[in-house]
């Protein structure tokens, strides 16, 4: 009896969707668009975070935003109300976005947009393994997480350019070292930039803006 074929349905998603993925961000480039794909575990700050993000990079940019979730529109509707464009999108129970679902939702934004923010859905896994065609990849990591989650999860942190360490007011009341996590996250990733920040509070977001302009203006030429 011959042996069953075994096809790596994963293998080749991938490969398709890493194609695609290039294929947006050249699309992106031309259009004169930045696209900022933020990731984190649930009930990190992402919301809070993009929202301090906003305030700042709205001076100089016209911004819109995404809000990726297996259900709800919880979060869009809190951009919304703050007064930024924002679409909710749906994944139909998947755990991630891929480019395709990036080009889907970026059509629901204006047409003059030039930085368009991803709130991907909450995990430290699934989406860290495909590619939504973002100019730039963000980590969150909070303070109530634990400082061993860099360790935990390395893809994500070897996937990202920039981790952003939140809730550091919230530091005395846990078992957290900014150091050990610091040190931790560049063990996955040496060129990682970090910034700890207080969201709630914008404590440490001015210099993370401050980067994110740099990039964006380098991005938009």
């Amino acid at each position: 009896m011959d042996r069953v074929q075994v096809i790596e349905l994963k293998e080749t998603i991938l490969e398709d969707n890493d194609r695609d993925a290039q294929k947006l961000r050249e699309e992106l480039k031309e259009r004169g668009v930045f696209y900022l794909n933020v990731m984190s575990s649930p009930g990190s700050g992402k919301t809070t975070t993009i929202l301090q993000i906003l305030e700042r990079l709205s001076k100089e940019f016209r911004v819109g935003v995404m809000e990726a979730d297996i259900d709800s529109s919880v979060d869009a509707l809190k951009i919304q109300e703050a007064g930024y464009p924002a679409v909710q999108l749906h994944t139909g129970g998947m755990c991630h976005l891929d480019a395709q679902m990036s080009r889907q939702g970026m059509a629901g934004l204006p047409e003059d947009t030039q930085v368009v923010i991803l709130e991907n859905v909450g995990n430290l896994v699934c989406p860290a393994e495909f590619d939504t065609g973002a100019v730039l990849n963000l980590v969150i990591l909070s303070v109530p997480e634990g400082d061993d989650k860099p360790l935990k999860y390395p893809l994500m942190f070897e996937k990202c350019s920039v981790a952003v360490i939140n809730k550091i007011d919230a530091m005395p009341a846990f078992d957290f070292d900014l150091e050990k996590a610091s040190a931790a996250i560049l063990r996955r990733n040496p060129e990682m930039k970090i910034y700890p920040v207080c969201a709630a509070s914008g404590e440490g977001v001015d210099a993370l803006c401050e980067e994110l302009s740099g990039r964006i203006r380098s991005w938009l030429g």
